[in-house]
């Protein structure tokens, strides 16, 4: 059986994507993330670097990170995540896993980018139903709270909310159930799979063009602290 990777955001998605690939049988022998530099922050989520650690060391798994210089453009990106997948490739492993689940373009640019350097693209949860995952996410006791929002699709007071059965009931109807237009995006705290709960405290809002960020803080960290939120562009 290959030895896998599981491309790691924090949020729901990837929690989703690592609870079903370990339920078909997939070796899943750490967790890839990208963190824009300097700021060490998750790409897209903004979360800290820091609370990446904790979700791993509380799912007992080995985090891979690929450090992106702020702004990197795409050219940039593919060669950092080569070169990282390269190096991977000599510790014995031979793919990678992704939440995506309807993004035919997005799919189609992690295969060819996995299938220039020799390795398999996986996609558990793929053309799987909003509303069959959004109930698998909640009933099975993964806890999330929102780290982002896009202003344009739905209002900065959803940040910082628990992803619940309210949550997805009372999501506006233009928003897709998970948010896979980037109508939002989320931290997972706590789930089935961790040892233990991941305490976080909420910080300030930042607004960067369309998005607006929760600065969400790891026990022992003060409001104000910490790295600047920004983020280079790639979505992961």
């Amino acid at each position: 059986m290959k030895a896998l990777l599981l491309s790691w955001s924090g949020g729901k998605d990837s929690a989703l994507a690592l609870a079903e690939a370990r339920r078909q049988g997939l070796r899943i022998e750490g967790l890839l993330t990208t963190v824009t530099l300097p700021q060490r922050r998750v790409t897209m989520h903004g979360v800290r670097e820091e609370l990446l650690w904790a979700q791993a060391w509380s799912l007992g798994l080995p985090l891979y990170a690929v450090y992106m210089p702020q702004g990197a453009d795409n050219e940039t990106y593919q060669r950092l995540m080569g070169q990282k997948v390269q190096e991977l490739k000599s510790l014995g492993l031979r793919g990678h896993i992704f939440g995506d689940t309807l993004l035919e373009d997005v799919r189609a640019y992690r295969e060819k980018l996995l299938g220039s350097v020799g390795c398999q693209a996986y996609f558990p949860l793929w053309k799987k139903e909003s509303r069959e995952l959004q109930e698998e996410f909640y009933r099975n006791g993964w806890q999330a709270k929102v780290a982002v929002v896009d202003t344009r699709r739905l209002d900065p007071s959803w940040l910082g909310r628990e992803v619940d059965e309210a949550f997805f009931r009372d999501l506006p109807a233009h928003v897709d159930p998970l948010g896979e237009n980037g109508e939002y995006h989320t931290f997972v705290w706590d789930g089935p799979l961790f040892s233990y709960p991941i305490d976080v405290y909420v910080g300030e809002e930042v607004e960067k063009g369309f998005l607006t960020y929760l600065d969400l803080l790891p026990a022992g960290a003060k409001r104000g602290e910490g790295h600047g939120l920004q983020t280079s562009g790639r979505h992961q």
